[in-house]
């Protein structure tokens, strides 16, 4: 054509090209061959492990669901909603990808669901947005700096005698209502990190905004983001919750940020996964858990920790069904992090809080990052409280004679003191520095 650029004209066949190849018209299109339950069989040609596809529903609604399994020529997918309006023969498309989330700094003070939506009634701002899988693999062991930075997380009883490494994991074991979520406030509230990242996992939809306005309030929820899946939601979905917190915390490590990452429950999180893993054929084992979840945790777990840009400090709580502590959750989860925190119920009912078993529950890595000062006025307190409690039926019946025994007479002594400095209301702030002082104060003059 004469009188008409030619790079004109290449670039808008260029255009016209581009947006053809990404119009739903010309992509392919499977079908629904089979629904039962969440699992749907699709016959879709280039399908992979992990890619997100959409459903369309009978009234135009797109259904999210992810590729599972395969069983001869067929996907299996499982919903992350619900199927309402999905039949056989409902077309399918793929993204050819995984579930991608919007990360940025625009998440903060923010609620959103595992699929990056916010659920807090306001739009994300994307500008700037970074989209990344929510899942994602472990940093290599050899890219992860040594931990030799304390933690504080403003909880007296932690900070003096399990205290915490920066990129360090802990496990909070407890059963129902012992002040798991309380604590998780009181920490977020009062921790030094930068971010904090919360994953609720099938929780009860009243206490997302109990948790929000009362255990996290205004201050804690400005350096916070929160991922939430409640426990009407299907399996898939609430299993994704941990991953997409995950994924939330390690953009913020990438900031060079001092990351706090809290997980209530990763028991629902696994029963979650249990569903998941029996829908889809595999053999129960344990209390009905399918092998694939236990090689599941110890991945996502293994995300946590130290970059050479920042940090992800973990704490997992796990529900203990029955105070049951040879759960198998349990005892993987235990294995898995570098200590572990146990909450007890009688002490919660003589109206202790934060009902922590000091005596059962361990840092692995204060020896090595912890004062020798500071070891030893802990290591005398943990033996005092073991002394106490040793004999403590003997003394509650009047029993002991008082001289007979001096370093009891001692533990005796001090547990006024030492239950006072255990003990701390959710609105205390206090300081690492100054909790460690006042350990070794009151642990200065003690001979055991």
């Amino acid at each position: 054509m004469e009188g008409v650029d030619q790079e004109y004209i290449n670039n808008l066949k260029s255009k016209v090209k581009s947006n053809i190849s990404t119009l739903d018209l010309y992509k392919y299109k499977g079908s629904v061959s089979k629904l039962l339950g969440l699992t749907v069989e699709v016959r879709l040609p280039g399908l992979k492990i992990g890619d997100l596809c959409y459903i369309e529903a009978a009234n135009g609604e797109r259904k999210p669901a992810e590729v599972v399994a395969f069983k001869g020529d067929a996907a299996q997918l499982l919903l992350l909603y619900d199927g309402a309006g999905i039949g056989q023969g409902s077309l399918v498309t793929t993204t050819g990808g995984p579930i991608m989330i919007p990360v940025g700094d625009f998440l903060l003070g923010r609620l959103i669901n595992p699929m990056g939506e916010p659920i807090d009634g306001k739009p994300l701002n994307l500008e700037g947005a970074i989209w990344r899988p929510s899942d994602g693999p472990p940093p290599g062991p050899f890219e992860r700096p040594i931990i030799t930075e304390m933690f504080s997380t403003g909880v007296r009883a932690i900070d003096a005698c399990m205290t915490f490494g920066c990129g360090q994991r802990m496990g909070l074991f407890a059963g129902s209502g012992v002040g798991k979520s309380t604590m998780l406030g009181m920490i977020a509230r009062n921790s030094d990190a930068d971010v904090n990242v919360v994953a609720l996992i099938g929780e009860r939809g009243r206490e997302v905004k109990e948790f929000i306005e009362d255990a996290l309030g205004p201050e804690g929820m400005k350096r916070s983001v929160i991922v939430c899946s409640t426990g009407d939601q299907p399996p898939l979905i609430r299993q994704k919750c941990l991953l997409t917190a995950t994924a939330v915390c390690e953009y913020f490590r990438d900031q060079g940020k001092k990351v706090f990452l809290m997980t209530d429950t990763v028991t629902r999180c696994a029963m979650a996964g249990r569903e998941v893993g029996l829908s889809i054929g595999e053999p129960p084992t344990m209390k009905g858990y399918p092998p694939s979840i236990f090689s599941w945790l110890q991945k996502v777990l293994e995300r946590a920790g130290n970059s050479e840009k920042g940090s992800i400090t973990a704490f997992y709580t796990v529900l203990m069904e029955g105070d049951d502590i040879t759960d198998p959750i349990v005892d993987t989860v235990r294995g898995i992090t570098d200590g572990h925190i146990f909450l007890n119920r009688k002490i919660a009912e003589s109206n202790h809080y934060p009902a922590i078993d000091v005596l059962g529950s361990i840092s692995r890595l204060m020896s090595s990052i912890a004062s020798n000062e500071h070891k030893a006025a802990a290591a005398k307190l943990r033996a005092l409280l073991s002394l106490y409690r040793e004999n403590k039926d003997l003394i509650d019946v009047g029993m002991y004679q008082a001289g007979s025994n001096p370093k009891l007479d001692t533990a005796i002594q001090m547990m006024p003191r030492i239950n006072e400095f255990l003990q701390q209301k959710t609105s205390d702030s206090v300081n690492m520095q100054n909790t460690i002082s006042t350990l070794i104060e009151m642990m200065s003059g003690v001979d055991i």
